[in-house]
């Protein structure tokens, strides 16, 4: 193992959910693992064509990639990011599933000797924080998560870098209403980072993963298929300057049409979240955690500080 730091810190608190009914009207106890598939196109696959008067792709125009001006800002951007006091702070913030995910990620590079040993992984997501509630600033949350820095033997003023993967619990309205409410939140949610850590140069979104087998209210679908053009249109306003801070762009792209995947092979099967249908299960998060290893490897914008490889 080389010198990565990594501090999987505090006790993991999940959402706590109550089971749906089933048509019996009894309490389900297991995920609905006969809904492999939606029908809806990934962003990624979806390109020009459109859903719902939208069209798909992670950046505007239907493309996947941003423009290459938006780019270049971002890769000046990773110029910056540097070793303070010989650590590079990546942290984690967001709800349970995304500290499920991120702590993948994190046992998953301490192995990895291709990882620059100057990078320090500490994970800020916890259960039971949507993004209604850490888009208070003046929310536990974020004392919280100055705790967990302090854990890792650094400071606000190390953080240099954020992976930011959020939803609305509960969320129920129609497309683009829930979309537009969770961009909101994610927006406020920028503005306290910008705030809180003002080193912080880089800032990565991702939306939910697949939610058709969920058997609670938490985030299914379509409402965790419609966060992709919540963290689109973030990035957008990042984009048209309506948002000030750090650059920002897509992490990994982490939904897909269960079963019947994506075009680039990627699937969600019923194995990969645990008996809610929601939170991912061992073999999920590892799936995730992989998906995350990835981009901060291989990204223009990441792999030049995140790798020694680059």
């Amino acid at each position: 193992m080389n010198a990565l730091r990594l501090f999987l810190l505090g006790m993991l608190v999940l959402v706590p959910v109550a089971a749906a009914e089933a048509p019996t009207g009894e309490a389900r106890s297991a995920a609905e693992c006969s809904q492999t598939s939606t029908g809806l196109i990934p962003l990624t696959d979806l390109g020009k064509r459109t859903y719902r008067g939208q069209k798909g792709g992670l950046y505007p125009g239907g493309t996947n990639t941003p423009p290459r001006w938006y780019l270049n800002a971002g890769l000046s951007a990773a110029k910056r990011v540097h070793p303070i006091r010989g650590r590079t702070v990546v942290l984690s913030i967001g709800m349970s599933n995304a500290t499920l995910e991120f702590r993948a990620l994190m046992r998953q590079a301490a192995g990895d000797t291709e990882i620059n040993p100057a990078i320090t992984l500490v994970d800020g997501a916890m259960g039971n924080w949507d993004a209604k509630r850490v888009a208070r600033p003046a929310a536990g949350y974020w004392s919280a998560v100055d705790r967990r820095l302090r854990d890792a033997g650094v400071t606000a003023g190390d953080v240099q870098v954020v992976w930011l993967k959020e939803a609305i619990w509960g969320e129920a309205r129609p497309f683009p209403q829930d979309a537009k409410a969770l961009r909101a939140n994610l927006k406020t949610i920028v503005q306290i980072l910008t705030r809180r850590f003002p080193k912080l140069r880089l800032i990565y979104t991702s939306s939910r993963t697949y939610g058709g087998y969920a058997i609670t209210p938490t985030n299914p679908e379509p409402a965790a298929y419609d966060s992709g053009y919540a963290v689109r249109w973030l990035i957008q306003d990042r984009m048209e300057k309506r948002l000030k801070g750090p650059w920002i762009g897509w992490g990994p792209y982490l939904w897909t049409d269960g079963l019947k995947g994506r075009v680039d092979g990627f699937t969600w099967a019923c194995e990969d979240v645990r008996s809610d249908g929601m939170l991912p299960s061992a073999a999920g998060t590892a799936k995730i955690g992989r998906l995350l290893l990835r981009f901060f490897k291989t990204d223009p914008t990441t792999k030049s500080w995140f790798s020694l490889t680059s």
